[in-house]
């Protein structure tokens, strides 16, 4: 750990921990209060506890004190707050109608003085109201559901209702509803669904809603008060009301059995935040992030359950169970955007052991210009060390660089004419042992920059002077490689010592520590929770921080993720990118004048390639329905729809087979592919390596 971290733990005066923390908030069910046959005789005011002002202040006294943007607390963040506040409680405009925020307008700019006041009533009475105005929504579904469904009709949804105006009459956000149920039910139809089970299903649906609503209390709501006003000044900064503290340990320890995915809520709908390296849903790739959980089964043959509407734990505990049952999900795809259909997938249940985590590598035969090429490619999941067992002095305590390091001696052996590191969906981990692992392609030197709120600079440097390989390298990424995974991937960038190929990575240049607000309050009467505040920044040893704009590849391949609207530069209250003076740091080679030369091979190829002009279109299509504003509720119009895009695939799967001298499809066979058939970037990558070999120029080294 670097000095500038060690410095300011020991201002804080607090024990703090490093953790890889979702935003989102899991809480124990709250006894339901809630009476179905009816609900406006329950509905019930949720007040703040006395001892709430207290950790408020508390909560401020840090931020001002620690964080490492110094903000002020005044009418400008009080608007970002409220703004926050209200997306957090009614992104899709579907719940408060304009009066409502008319009135809470007046508030818009007193949320400064609030928090220092530590009044968080207004945060509570907004949510009440949200709480009421829900209700009305779900008791007039029941309604709809009487009504029945027309889906002849040329009826639209309008999609994505966040750039929209707020409701202005009851009739409107009636019609507003009745489209979004009607959706619901069509996309049921679709699946198989007769219209008794469609009503049935959707009925179970918008209880959950019910049901969820009702079990939030009093901690729920400070907690979401407490998370929209630190995520207002930096989206990696979070408040964890102590009964969600100690939920996240527990989660961290029981979610290694299980489909090894951390999930949250958005907009009623389970989405999946990050695929855990090493476990079912990261081995069966059939599981991405982004994609949404709408249905569970378990077994082989259980009934699908709706989980739409419910709350993280209870999704959480449908899906976790038993190492080695099943368990079968209903998911959609994010990467097809409104039109995606529900799609089912079987996963078996596993602990996800370190050793399925760390580094594998594998040799690929390549043929350029009929010349063989033999790369090794080396997948590190995440960097990772045993703390633990280093400190006993265990020899063989498992690290990323001992891994890597014999993985490339191991390569060597095998007369391997160049290395891909694969850093795709790495999330980061041990900042430590990505130094170490630079350190294995360079001579001593410095790898990563650290940068306090006192603007004292630290730099981390690799300390020996050994070099495991020098052969040509490549580090393939993607926009979820972040955290260390950015730090690798621009020091062999800076250093010149390889090529970064794939996507512009996610962008997160910040370090966050975990602190007990009960270490350092003197009550003791009342259990506070905890806050991950951001302490410090990184940067390049070029100078360039790494926030916001990530690593820039200097081979780009295409991709589905706009960074504008996925990664640290799609959050608002992200900090900026900036730069600070360079360290003192020596080439190792002069890549400029081979780069050309390399990207007009790559795209030479691809554009040679079926697989890549397959990927553009399906890019383009893409961006076209995510910029679709509305969406058909003519039931022919999707069947059409779906019916081409079928097609579609089916003529291009036959496509791929002849030319591939395989037998051609009939109509509902599905064919069976392998992993490796169908990573086209890593096969690319590869042939960029075997560019770098075999272009006259060659590798220019620095003497």
């Amino acid at each position: 750990m670097n000095k500038t971290v060690l410095n300011v733990m020991k201002v804080l005066f607090v024990v703090v921990i490093i953790i890889f923390a979702a935003n989102f908030f899991l809480a124990d069910p709250a006894k339901n209060n809630y009476d179905q046959g009816d609900s406006t005789d329950t509905l019930r005011v949720i007040e703040p506890k006395n001892y709430f002002s207290l950790e408020n202040q508390l909560v401020t006294t840090m931020l001002s004190r620690y964080h490492y943007k110094r903000f002020t607390l005044d009418d400008s963040l009080s608007s970002i707050i409220f703004d926050q506040y209200l997306e957090n409680l009614d992104r899709s405009k579907v719940y408060f109608y304009s009066t409502d925020i008319d009135r809470l307008e007046k508030e818009r700019y007193s949320f400064d003085d609030y928090l220092l006041e530590g009044n968080i009533q207004p945060f509570f009475d907004i949510f009440n109201l949200y709480e009421e105005r829900l209700i009305e929504r779900m008791n007039y579904v029941d309604t709809i559901l009487v009504q029945g469904f027309d889906f002849t009709i040329n009826d639209s949804l309008e999609i994505d209702r966040i750039n929209s105006n707020w409701v202005t009459s009851t009739e409107e956000m009636d019609r507003l509803w009745n489209e979004r149920i009607k959706n619901d039910a069509l996309n049921l139809s679709l699946s198989g669904k007769t219209e008794d089970e469609i009503v049935s299903n959707l009925s179970k649906r918008y209880d959950n809603f019910t049901r969820a609503l009702y079990q939030y209390n009093s901690e729920d709501v400070f907690q979401l008060a407490m998370d929209t006003y630190t995520t207002s000044i930096d989206p990696h900064t979070n408040y964890f009301s102590p009964i969600t503290s100690e939920n996240f340990r527990i989660d961290m320890s029981l979610s290694l059995e299980g489909i090894g995915a951390r999930l949250m809520t958005e907009d009623g709908y389970t989405k999946v935040i990050e695929i855990i390296p090493g476990g079912p849903a990261f081995k069966s790739k059939q599981l991405n992030v982004d994609d949404r959980i709408i249905a569970v089964a378990q077994g082989d043959d259980g009934e699908f359950e709706d989980v739409v509407g419910w709350r993280i734990t209870d999704v959480v505990q449908l899906i976790r169970g038993p190492k080695e049952t099943t368990v079968r999900l209903q998911i959609l795809r994010a990467t097809d955007g409104v039109l995606a259909k529900p799609e089912e997938i079987i996963l078996v249940r596993d602990k996800v052991k370190l050793e399925e985590q760390a580094a594998k590598s594998k040799v690929i035969e390549i043929n350029n210009n009929d010349i063989p090429y033999r790369i090794g490619i080396i997948t590190i999941p995440k960097f990772y060390t045993d703390f633990g067992g280093a400190q006993n002095g265990d020899a063989d305590a498992k690290s990323t660089v001992t891994d890597v390091k014999k993985l490339l001696e191991d390569l060597k052996q095998e007369s391997v004419d160049g290395v891909v590191i694969d850093l795709r969906n790495n999330g980061g981990g041990a900042l430590s042992e990505a130094i170490d692992v630079t350190g294995l392609f360079i001579e001593k030197g410095p790898v990563v920059q650290v940068k306090d709120s006192r603007e004292s600079v630290e730099v981390d440097s690799d300390i020996d002077p050994s070099i495991i390989y020098d052969g040509p390298l490549a580090v393939l990424v993607n926009r979820f490689s972040a955290s260390a995974s950015e730090i690798f991937a621009a020091a062999i960038q800076d250093y010149g010592r390889g090529i970064i190929v794939g996507e512009q990575t996610y962008g997160k240049g910040t370090v966050q520590h975990l602190i007990d607000l009960n270490q350092v309050s003197r009550n003791s009467t009342n259990k506070f929770g905890q806050l991950k505040l951001t302490i410090a920044k990184y940067y390049r040893i070029n100078g360039g921080s790494t926030q916001r704009l990530g690593v820039i590849p200097d081979i780009t391949f295409p991709s589905y993720t706009d960074p504008q609207e996925f990664g640290e530069s799609s959050q608002i209250s992200a900090l900026p990118w900036d730069k600070i003076n360079p360290a003192n740091y020596k080439l190792v080679s002069n890549l400029s004048e081979l780069l050309p030369m390399l990207l007009s091979s790559s795209e030479k190829r691809r554009s040679n390639d079926p697989e890549f002009q397959y990927l553009k279109e399906d890019i383009q299509e893409y961006k076209i329905s995510k910029n679709q504003k509305y969406l058909s509720l003519n039931e022919a119009v999707r069947k059409q729809k779906k019916e081409d895009d079928d097609e579609k695939e089916f003529q291009r799967e036959n496509e791929r087979r002849k030319l591939k001298g395989l037998n051609l499809l009939e109509k509902g066979e599905v064919p069976e592919k392998s992993d490796e058939e169908n990573d086209i970037f890593l096969t690319e990558t590869a042939m960029i390596v075997t560019d770098m070999i075999s272009l006259p120029e060659g590798i220019t080294k620095i003497r």
